[in-house]
């Protein structure tokens, strides 16, 4: 069966770090573009950063350009959300998805061109 999965979300204290995980199964990870999206309690999902199958290209959406980073290995079939200064209004559900692609799709930033998507993980940052 072909998934997705998260891992790494747990509540962490206003200007902390932390790192997600995603793993994949029954698929060709090192064929797959992925991406990390988040969806906030009434709010639309939004794109955060797309890899390329290789992890040479990254693409960034919106304004967290300095706090959130991107990355993947795979030889460990992992992609990473590296998540920085973590403020207030990160919290929410964390999604990763993949692509049968070796680029992100055209409008990856909308959701769109993913084959493949993770239940979630949940961040919450407290002050």
């Amino acid at each position: 069966q072909n998934q997705v999965m998260e891992s790494g979300g747990e509540s962490v204290q206003l200007g902390g770090s932390l790192t997600l995980s995603c793993t994949t199964s029954g698929l060709h990870f090192d064929g797959l573009s992925m991406g990390w999206f988040r969806q906030a309690p009434g709010k639309e999902r939004e794109g955060l950063l797309c890899i390329s199958s290789n992890g040479y290209r990254t693409e960034h959406a919106g304004s967290r350009r300095d706090r959130f980073a991107i990355s993947r290995d795979n030889a460990k079939n992992t992609l990473y959300l590296h998540m920085n200064n973590l403020q207030p209004e990160d919290t929410a559900m964390y999604y990763c998805a993949a692509a049968q692609t070796n680029y992100c799709p055209d409008l990856w930033s909308l959701a769109r061109g993913f084959d493949y998507w993770g239940q979630g993980t949940q961040v919450t940052v407290s002050s």
